[in-house]
């Protein structure tokens, strides 16, 4: 079989971090630290790992961040819970917020992408008062545009073999028109390794989950961040969502498709302008 070429893409800087493998819930759970300073929760996307924050994390560490950056259950390399692949986004939240105790991180900052993104607004909702801010990605309060009963009919094709291309092909797509073609190839062939029936289920999770009526308790800052070209997400909705958060900002990505932490050369220094007032400036 011969294998595609990729185009030379920057590699990040290198950095060191721990792995932390722990019991939680009865359960083994995994997550990695970089760096010392204020403390940054990480959380990925359906489907995927900690492993989308591997251009990033160098970066936090480099501006005086700890990253923290957790596989959820059944991700990565975190055990799935007794109760199999999770389908309630507030599991997750809450799994977070134990995470945080776990590791025992004085105000944090959380961030999230997809359904990480609204994990990190759940865990505003619950706990404000414990952070010192929000940055959620290609993330509002509802997702209208998920079908449910559509997806809990995808669960039972997730073992096709076919099932791998479609996220590779659909990854590709997701990536938006700025993003090189060679970053876009890696994007697709690391996302394509998740198990189809954890993804479906945290699809299921995006589709039912709705903050509408909590996100007046978001009380520490909150930036809610999209791409422009993410077909995943309705801008407007995530704008409604930042508008209800009190004090909530809003920023749109041109040429950033659903995964700003992979797609964007420089994230980190993006998101220090997001978390800390006097940094260099974000993107806009």
């Amino acid at each position: 079989m011969t294998s595609t070429a990729i185009d030379p893409v920057p590699a990040p800087a290198p950095v060191s971090g721990t792995a932390h493998y722990f019991p939680l819930w009865g359960r083994t759970a995994f997550a990695e630290s970089y760096g010392e300073g204020e403390p940054v929760l990480c959380v990925h996307s359906a489907g995927q790992s900690g492993a989308q924050w591997r251009t990033v994390v160098g970066g936090l560490a480099a501006r005086g961040y700890r990253a923290v950056v957790v596989d959820l259950p059944g991700h990565g390399r975190s055990e799935m819970l007794d109760a199999g692949p999770v389908t309630d986004l507030g599991v997750y939240a809450q799994w977070c917020v134990e995470v945080i105790d776990h590791f025992g991180l004085a105000d944090p900052y959380v961030v999230g992408c997809s359904i990480g993104g609204k994990i990190a607004l759940d865990i505003g909702t619950r706990v404000p008062e414990r952070l010192a801010g929000i940055v959620a990605l290609a993330a509002d309060a509802r997702n209208d545009g998920q079908n449910e009963a559509g997806l809990n009919r995808a669960l039972q094709d997730t073992v096709s073999p076919s099932r791998s291309d479609r996220t590779y092909y659909g990854t590709l797509a997701a990536c938006g028109a700025a993003v090189p073609g060679g970053r876009a190839e890696i994007i697709a062939r690391m996302h394509r390794r998740e198990d189809p029936q954890v993804s479906t289920s945290d699809l299921i999770g995006w589709a039912r989950h709705d903050l509408r009526d909590r996100l007046a308790r978001i009380t520490c800052p909150c930036r809610v961040v999209v791409g422009a070209d993410d077909f995943w997400m309705d801008p407007d909705s995530a704008e409604r969502t930042a508008a209800a958060i009190p004090g909530g900002g809003f920023t749109v990505l041109e040429g950033i498709g659903h995964y700003p932490m992979e797609e964007l050369d420089d994230f980190a220094a993006a998101l220090d302008g997001w978390l800390r007032p006097g940094s260099p400036p974000a993107l806009t």
